[in-house]
């Protein structure tokens, strides 16, 4: 596992598994955004806060779907040591995030994220 003052973001910081993407939709709260959509579920001793990534094919061909994807890995891991421990995060990108660059999605997460209460 990587250091507390690492920005690394590895695979164990993301949510996996189908089953844990299903229940941070079943049992978290949602953020609705113009670009994205933020799933967010509070889990008990967690420790610190996971995310997971859709990117559906309404959003385009695989190489856009995988650019957005990238972004939006890229603005968790810059913004992970602000982010409130003991919660699962999914972001959900909608068809106009592929349109955008990656600041107009990186203020879309903030302004989420604020939203959600999840930001130190």
């Amino acid at each position: 596992m990587a250091p507390a003052g690492s920005f690394s973001f590895p695979k164990d910081r993301r949510l996996t598994r189908a089953s844990e993407y299903e229940r941070a939709k079943r049992d978290g709260f949602t953020r609705r955004g113009k670009l994205l959509m933020l799933n967010v579920v509070p889990i008990e001793n967690s420790g610190p806060c996971r995310a997971g990534f859709v990117t559906s094919r309404r959003i385009g061909g695989a190489v856009v779907r995988n650019r957005v994807r990238r972004r939006l890995r890229e603005i968790v891991r810059q913004h992970q040591h602000e982010l409130r421990e003991g919660f699962w995060i999914v972001l959900v990108a909608r068809r106009d995030a592929a349109d955008v660059n990656y600041g107009a999605l990186e203020h879309e997460w903030l302004r989420l994220a604020k939203r959600a209460s999840i930001l130190l």
